[in-house]
């Protein structure tokens, strides 16, 4: 599986749709705002800057893109006005892989400019100039010292291939019946994901540390856990219903048994001494903060999931939250029509509700502030 051009959020504006489905991402982003906010008026509090440079890395295609560029605008043209000051322009570079869905972010930009018109005047939406740079993050994108702020939200957990060993050509298949880390996965396969991970976040920072002026700043917010078991619930118990509803099909002879045994999602939940350790190991950047919060599953949207209906509820908000996200990959792998993929979903919106009417496992997510050192 070629990660850069099957994993994309589902596109278009339709039912199963990332936009329509993004309500875990949007209350990840309410949650890092304010560590936005605090990098931002310490960048501006301690720069004059003319022109602004800014990059939002994974920024997908529904309405949390433009809602985050509209709130980090806001924030430097207040701190601006607050130190009297000019307000700078804004570069905004908006970064995803080349499959992501940026017809659909692109033909959303003429009414957001509109909007900025209407809502702060003329002259702050014509000093703000947004681009589409597609590419992967885990490489270089921008020309150094180019950038004073860079985001990314929701995207650091997705790793850049599967990884090395548990691709879907191996000769043997490491982690039978599962598509991510389990109890029962063994050693390697634990191994294999937390070295792909290591790599990649790496690679990253260091591209990164390249683009950014010296005292620059990055927030990065991504799942992950905060047991150091890599398998512990809360950083992969979603994907152990998945698999469960995939076996599930195999026992109704709509896939292949031996298509489960080889896959393996390009995704890992890491733990903040890991993501710690990688920064500090590349040395170009400064923790200035990092915190963990919990988010429900759904985004904290249903709350009596003890009846039938707020189970059956639940289960079908998560389930279309996953199935935004992952179903380019499975439907690459699988090779299955569109028939197949809704009986998937509705035995994973059953086996998702019935779960989490008996016990609420959230999503750990990290959130990140960096400085570049000087």
């Amino acid at each position: 599986m070629e990660v850069m051009q099957v994993l994309h959020m589902n596109k278009g504006n339709g039912d199963t749709s990332y936009a329509k489905n993004s309500t875990v991402q949007r209350e990840i982003i309410s949650f890092g705002k304010a560590i936005i906010e605090e990098a931002l008026l310490q960048l501006s509090g301690n720069n004059d800057i003319e022109s602004m440079g800014i990059a939002d890395l994974g920024c997908s295609s529904g309405p949390n893109t433009l809602s985050v560029i509209s709130e980090i605008m806001e924030v430097v043209r207040a701190a601006c006005g607050h130190l009297g000051r000019p307000v700078p322009e804004f570069r905004l570079f908006l970064n995803d892989l080349y499959s992501n869905d940026f017809n659909y972010l692109f033909m959303s930009l003429p009414p957001f400019y509109k909007r900025l018109k209407e809502e702060k005047g003329i002259g702050v939406a014509s000093h703000c100039f947004i681009s589409g740079v597609p590419g992967s993050f885990y490489g270089r994108l921008f020309p150094t010292n180019l950038l004073h702020f860079v985001y990314s939200f929701s995207s650091l957990h997705w790793l850049s291939q599967v990884p090395v060993g548990l691709e879907s050509h191996a000769l043997e298949h490491l982690n039978k019946g599962k598509v991510y880390i389990s109890k029962s996965s063994p050693q390697s396969v634990l191994d294999a994901y937390s070295s792909q991970f290591q790599a990649d976040f790496s690679a990253f920072i260091e591209s990164r540390s390249q683009e950014l002026v010296p005292g620059g700043r990055m927030v990065l917010s991504f799942l992950g856990r905060r047991s150091i078991d890599p398998a512990a619930d809360e950083g992969c118990y979603q994907w152990e219903l998945l698999a469960e509803a995939l076996m599930s099909l195999v026992k109704e002879g709509l896939i292949e048994e031996e298509k489960v045994d080889s896959f393996n999602t390009p995704y890992y939940a890491p733990s903040a001494e890991e993501i710690k350790a990688e920064i500090e190991k590349e040395g170009s950047f400064l923790i200035d903060r990092l915190q963990a919060f919990e988010v429900d599953w759904d985004g904290g949207v249903v709350t009596d999931i003890h009846t039938e209906q707020g189970k059956a509820l639940i289960g079908e908000r998560v389930a279309k939250t996953v199935r935004a996200v992952v179903e380019s990959m499975l439907e690459s792998h699988f090779q299955i029509g569109q028939h197949t993929i809704d009986v998937l979903f509705l035995k994973f919106a059953e086996i998702v509700g019935n779960y989490l009417s008996q016990t609420r496992t959230k999503y750990i997510n990290f959130v990140i502030s960096l400085v570049k050192k000087t």
